[in-house]
């Protein structure tokens, strides 16, 4: 049936813009392509090897030949394993001394191999009239993905004859598959608006109410059936048996291998080829590439792309099957037997990097940290059984010695090696937070190092080999947080972005200049020319100092990048916002505290003056809202075919938000008490997903979720699966992975159309988050809860839902975007962490990326580093901004190559470690068992502080002995074993622990540890003794205490900042000057049993109190929720389980934690 609006819309700007047929992406950032000829200039004439087959492109121009979806793999090529891990902790070829507490069963049955289909791309077809004119997939068709029974990756089976002793770290290696090669392509930049005009629809009569108009589905199916590619990959292949990493002689799949396109700045655009993904939608993603040249085609003398899984964590050998033009926008690494460039500086050992930069000697410098007390502390603090130790510890000398000796780093100097006996030492927490080790360059270079809350490696000394990392039994691995803010971040506009023309890495601080119009790339070696446009310093305004150059100059830079890089016209910010209005969602009260923020905000939404957006709420049926310019007020359309979804009015219910503003503020203002007295209490979650896809293919965009309760309706209902009974099991937990493959491909479906998903969760009830979660995780999206919310019940997740939108709404946003990590020849990254979708071997794409979240990958050794003294990474972001520009944002870290056991302890960042232990525990605990991830992380320290001994042993004194930089891991290690995703023992809602998970796996380093390990201090005898200044702000600094109850007093006032949540526990014989002064009640009985903030009051405690709680909020991107508790309060339950160092009824204390890792080490 027809609707004012519905029936004459056929040319609506959805249509104008879906029928583009180029996308902005990772196409132009990542194709791996050869080095042409040496020739620079848009005047190649070299014809295109293959054709683009992009994986969103349009039908293929005449003339051109289509590209078979998928290619054969290359014979004799060794598969690449998944997350499989090895039995031993990092692939050692011997048996362990003894086994650890998860011996016995295999803990690794290789998944079944099962066939992905590869379906062909469907064509778009014109519109049609009345109903069948929306050209949009329908869900009723079985979703042509291969699911994996795990959740976050795949794991292979473990050989025979080793010990099965669970482990998180694993070796890679590598499927190949053969070369396919892209001609890549440019456009020109769009102008702004025309793309993204909204047509007018009829208009309702001024004065009325949003009239419900019921939409039934079309009678004939209107949508057209269009297949849904294979996004999520194919299924993992058998690993290699045995501990070690690939032979050397296998090619590496991923970055630094010298498998990079060629690919030149100015090229000219060549036409798109390719066949199209579900729609003949374009979108540029790429994070670092620029256009490979539409000439000369290359060769690679690696394998090109791999197919695999898709999950959050996953291998480089999660590849989309499906060829895409993403690839060609960044620009991947060289392939081909004549990659290697014919020059002969390239052969040759790498020189030191950086431009006239003095040759350093490898290894690692760390400033000398406090020493603690090396006898038992007698400050209230001695329990039974730490008994000091007679025996002396050898001297640094001595142990340097036995650890190999140290490559030029001063002895005394060398802090991070001096044993700590963990049994006796008790007083190792650092007073203020722990810096990370830094890494020994020389200050030339150390001065434009990446800033390590960027870009941060678990080791700040790389091993020279495999065989040397699998000695110290330490993870290689890097943490990165992209598109965090930055007070200073330098942007360049240039014609020319100069990168290498084998592997693509983009110019940086690292790269050696042979003369003035020659650099050395410090990724792969090659020598390529600098450009003339290069050699003008726009900074000094000086000719012929291209190392003085910005770029060369700073460690993370962001370009502004040309049509190159674009697939289609940047796309506008285009936000949707999907409600959930049954009665559960009414009852909480969250649409008053939505709508009030999003009013508050609307004008703030980053964007420009094509910004659009839209409203879509649920029950049982689907409503949409009509927000057109012109009408007098919104109009409210229903469609109660939840069976058939679709679309009513496509090109009025996403609007303008300047030309409908005031239409958009009507609705938010009415939608609150449009369903006060509603009586629906089914949710058809599933079917407003599919609408709010359909609405957004078009354009992309984000779209935020609202939740209150489980789908019960339609397609992707889900049924509770939690046993209450079981929340406090010791014997395992279920159900941590999905109950259906629907939200996952659904998800795939929104990142194949730049869709991302961002869910909130607000329910006090069983709503299965380990299902729902998926939306967010595959799409590039982030995943909020509040559990128990409710707008008068708990007026603290009231406030805290209020303050987290204000951030949410406001932060700033890249659309359309992916990355790309690359290192230095002979790394390989095997493994990434985070939320996103892994599009080709070690390109993610990312639907939305925001500045709050973090990822981590995993790498290994596949060949020696010895021909090197420093080893790179560089991650390089493109995206669109919510201006409508495509940028590239670049990261560079170098850090040096050492060949001593000793240097590799001296540079372990335990916080590093922790994290990425963290990101593994997580997938081992949805791929086998909650408690071979509990025992693979007791393993890790056993393994780490037996490796040290093992080297040292005859100077080593008695106790359990650890080199000073890694005394903290035990107690970080502990810490996770306490959290909500790792506990057992505690009664644990089951969505609390996914979420807990879900964090695990999408939080930066920093607000991670946090988490982990809570920071407590005393905070009711603050001084501004040793204060910070803050412009004209005094901020007190207290130290930081240990966890644990011995460290409380019922004297005192103790502030726990735990990332989310604070906690300011009050003793019942706190000094009754802070409470009236900081508190403002007279004496601790009338301190309200519901506070949830410090008052202002005018005194100078208020002052120091506030100042230091404003300064820790600010150090994190969503405000922590505050509660202040009482000594007798039935809630301070809450604050005593984060006291990690005490035992509890299913855990042990720190104490017995260290007793049973020796007992382990002595087996």
């Amino acid at each position: 049936m027809s609707t004012p609006g519905y029936t004459n819309n056929l040319n609506s700007s959805v249509h104008n813009y879906g029928m583009n047929p180029t996308q902005n992406g990772a196409a132009a950032l990542h194709q791996h392509h050869p080095p042409p000829p040496h020739r620079n200039g848009p005047d190649q004439s070299h014809p295109a090897m293959y054709p683009t087959s992009n994986y969103y492109a349009g039908p293929p121009p005449q003339g051109y030949p289509s590209v078979p979806t998928q290619t054969p793999p290359v014979p004799g090529k060794a598969p690449l394993m998944n997350t499989d891990y090895s039995a031993n902790y990092y692939h050692n070829s011997h048996p362990q001394p003894g086994a650890g507490p998860g011996s016995g069963p295999s803990l690794y049955p290789l998944p079944p191999v099962s066939q992905t289909p590869v379906h062909p791309p469907s064509t778009v077809n014109p519109p049609v009239s009345g109903a069948q004119q929306y050209p949009l997939p329908s869900f009723q068709q079985p979703a042509p993905y291969s699911v994996p029974a795990n959740y976050y990756g795949h794991y292979s089976t473990i050989s025979q004859g080793q010990q099965q002793q669970p482990n998180l770290v694993t070796a890679s290696s590598g499927t190949n598959v053969a070369t396919q090669l892209y001609p890549i392509v440019s456009y020109p930049s769009a102008p702004g608006s025309s793309q993204y005009g909204t047509l007018r629809s009829s208009q309702t009569a001024a004065g009325q109410p949003p009239i419900p108009t019921m939409m039934p589905s079309p009678t004939q199916s209107a949508l057209l059936q269009q297949q849904h590619t294979q996004g999520n990959g194919a299924t993992p292949t058998p690993a290699q048996q045995g501990y070690g990493a690939p032979p050397l002689n296998q090619t590496a799949t991923v970055n630094g291998q010298l498998n990079a396109v060629q690919q030149h700045y100015d090229q000219k655009p060549q036409a798109p080829v390719g066949s199209h993904y579900n729609r003949a939608l374009p979108v540029s993603e790429g994070p670092d590439g620029d256009h490979p040249p539409s000439g000369a085609p290359s060769t690679h003398s690696s394998p090109a792309r791999q197919q695999g899984g898709d999950s959050s964590s996953t291998t480089t050998g999660s590849a989309s099957p499906v060829p895409n033009s993403y690839e060609s926008l960044e620009g991947g690494s060289y392939t081909g037997s004549s990659s290697v460039p014919p020059t002969s500086d390239s052969s040759k050992p790498a020189p030191p990097f950086g431009y006239n930069y003095p040759t350093m000697q490898p290894g690692y410098q760390q400033g000398p940290a406090p020493r603690p007390d090396s006898s038992p502390s007698h400050g209230g603090y001695n329990p039974p059984g730490y008994q000091p130790y007679s025996q002396p510890f050898p001297s640094l000398s001595q142990l340097s010695a036995a650890l190999g000796g140290l490559s030029g780093v001063p002895e005394l100097e060398v802090e991070a090696l001096r044993p700590v006996n963990l049994l006796q030492e008790r007083n190792i927490l650092p007073p203020k937070p722990t810096a990370p080790p830094e890494p020994n360059l020389s200050s030339d270079l150390r001065k434009v190092n990446c800033s390590p809350d960027t870009f941060r490696c678990t080791l700040s000394c790389i091993p020279q080999t495999q065989a040397l990392l699998n000695k110290a039994r330490l993870p290689l691995g890097l943490l990165l947080h992209p598109f965090r803010d930055l007070t200073q971040l330098p942007v360049i506009t240039s014609s020319t972005i100069v990168r290498c023309r084998s592997c693509r890495t983009y110019i940086n601080p690292f790269v050696s200049f042979l003369d003035q119009r020659r650099w050395k790339c410090n990724l792969c070696y090659r020598v390529n020319d600098v450009p003339d446009e290069f050699m003008y310093n726009p900074v000094t305004r000086s000719y012929g100092e291209p190392h003085k150059r910005p770029e060369v100059q700073n460690s993370t830079v962001e370009f502004i990048a040309s049509s190159d890089y674009m697939l289609r016209p940047p796309q506008p910010a285009v936000y949707l916002f999907v409600l959930d209005v049954s009665h559960n969602a009414v009852e909480t009260g969250y649409l008053n505290v939505l709508c009030q923020s999003l009013l508050e905000n609307l004008e703030k939404l980053p964007g420009d003056a094509r910004t659009r957006v839209g409203f879509l709420t649920f029950d049982s049926t689907i409503h949409f809202y009509n927000l057109q310019e012109g009408l007098s007020q919104p109009q409210m359309l229903v469609v109660s075919d939840i069976n058939d979804v679709f679309i009513p009015t496509p090109d009025s219910l996403l609007v303008n938000l300047k030309e409908s503003q005031e239409l958009v503020k009507d609705l938010l203002n009415a939608l609150p008490g449009m369903f006060t007295h509603t009586r629906e209490t089914h949710s058809a979650l599933g079917p407003a997903l599919q609408a709010a896809y359909k609405l957004m293919s078009a354009t992309g965009g984000r779209v935020s979720v609202f939740q209150t309760q489980l789908p019960t309706i339609g397609a992707g209902l889900l049924q509770s699966r939690e046993d209450p009974n079981q929340r406090s099991s010791t014997k395992g937990v279920q159900h941590l992975g999905p109950a259906t493959d629907f939200y996952k491909k659904l998800a795939l479906d929104c990142s194949g159309q730049q869709i991302g998903v961002d869910l909130f969760l607000l329910s006090s009830q069983y709503s299965d988050l380990a299902s729902l979660a998926c939306m967010s995780k595959y799409s590039a999206g982030s995943v909020f809860y509040y559990p128990a919310f409710h707008h008068i019940h708990n007026p603290a997740q009231s406030v805290k839902l209020q303050k987290d939108l204000q951030r949410y709404l406001t932060r700033k946003i890249g659309f359309e975007a992916v990355m790309r990590i690359r290192c230095t020849k002979g790394l390989s990254i095997h493994t990434f962490h985070g939320n996103f979708f892994v599009r080709s071997t070690d390109l993610l794409s990312l639907a939305n990326v925001n500045p709050d979240s973090g990822f981590a990958v995993q790498m290994s050794i596949d060949e020696s580093l010895a021909d090197t003294t420093l080893a790179c990474f560089q991650a390089a972001l493109l995206y669109t901004s919510s201006k409508g520009k495509r940028r590239i944002r670049v990261h560079t870290l170098c850090l040096p190559v050492v060949s001593q056991l000793s240097d590799v302890f001296a540079g372990a960042d335990v916080q590093a470690i922790t994290c990425l232990l963290a990101n593994m525990a997580v997938d081992r605990s949805i791929s086998s068992s909650l408690s071979d991830a509990r025992d693979a992380l007791v393993n890790a320290v056993v393994d780490s502080l037996d490796a040290f001994r093992a080297n040292g042993s005859n100077l080593q004194p008695a106790g359990l002995i650890a080199p000073a930089c890694l005394r903290l891991f035990p107690l970080y290690v502990l810490a996770l074993l306490k959290q909500k995703a790792l506990r057992t023992g505690i009664s644990t809602r089951l969505d609390e622990r996914v979420f807990s998970m879900c964090e695990f796996k999408s939080q930066p380093l920093k607000q991670m540890m946090r988490i982990v390990h809570p920071d407590l201090y005393r905070i009711d005898n603050l001084t501004d003794q040793g204060a910070l200044h803050l412009n004209d702000r005094v901020i007190p600094q207290p130290p930081m205490l240990q966890l644990t109850a011995e460290k409380l007093t019922r004297e005192g006032a103790f502030l726990m900042d735990c990332d989310s949540i604070m906690f300011l526990w009050v003793g019942k014989c706190c000094n009754e000057t802070f409470i009236r002064d900081v508190l403002g009640c007279p004496n601790y009985t009338s301190i309200p049993a519901s506070m949830t903030e410090i008052p202002e009051l005018e005194t100078a405690s208020s002052a120091r109190t506030r100042a230091f709680v404003s300064w820790l909020q600010e150090t994190r991107a969503f405000p922590a929720a505050f509660y202040v508790l009482k000594d007798d309060s039935s809630t301070k339950s809450s604050f005593f389980q984060h006291l990690v160092e005490d035992r509890s009824e299913s855990a042990f204390s720190y104490y017995e934690f260290l007793l049973h890792i020796q007992q382990q080490m002595s087996k």
